[in-house]
């Protein structure tokens, strides 16, 4: 199963591609889709749906999965990531998939056993599940591989009890 996981964001879209087979990971493909601080919200979501298009042509995901919106101490940022993943959604939906969605804090105890884990923690662990060299960075393309990861092993999990 190819998964495509996305940390929506309006300056910076993290993206990570995994293969899964039930018992590997691999890796397949990881980056950010960037905007412009000087572009309106209008340009900014039409580059990331435009971008979106072509990453899921190019990597073929079976599923793809988003993180939930999270409303921390900055609303008004809550409120522009809302635009982004709405954004994805639509686009997401017209091509034919179902998104499934995780919270942060579920991300980070699937990937890492402990609700709370820092970025840096996080950023390990993709590291180690995915047998790699070099630590994923930025963090957003290391978040973006964590829900990936949390959905290969949702989807693992819901199969063994199903």
């Amino acid at each position: 199963m190819r998964i495509l996981g996305i940390d929506p964001g309006t300056q910076t879209t993290g993206f990570g591609v995994i293969e899964f087979d039930g018992y590997d990971y691999q890796l397949v493909d990881f980056g950010c889709i960037k905007t412009t601080k000087e572009f309106s919200l209008a340009e900014r979501m039409n580059q990331i749906v435009a971008d979106l298009k072509t990453l899921i042509a190019e990597n073929k995901p079976d599923e793809i999965c988003l993180e939930r919106l999270y409303f921390g101490k900055n609303v008004t940022n809550g409120i522009q990531v809302a635009h982004a993943r709405g954004a994805m959604m639509h686009e997401i939906s017209l091509l034919g998939f179902k998104p499934s969605e995780y919270n942060p804090m579920e991300v980070k105890l699937n990937v890492c056993g402990y609700g709370k884990a820092k970025k840096d923690q996080i950023q390990r662990m993709v590291q180690m599940i995915l047998k790699l060299d070099f630590i994923p960075s930025p963090d957003d393309a290391a978040d973006a591989l964590a829900i990936a990861i949390c959905h290969a092993n949702t989807q693992k999990l819901n199969k063994l009890v199903a």
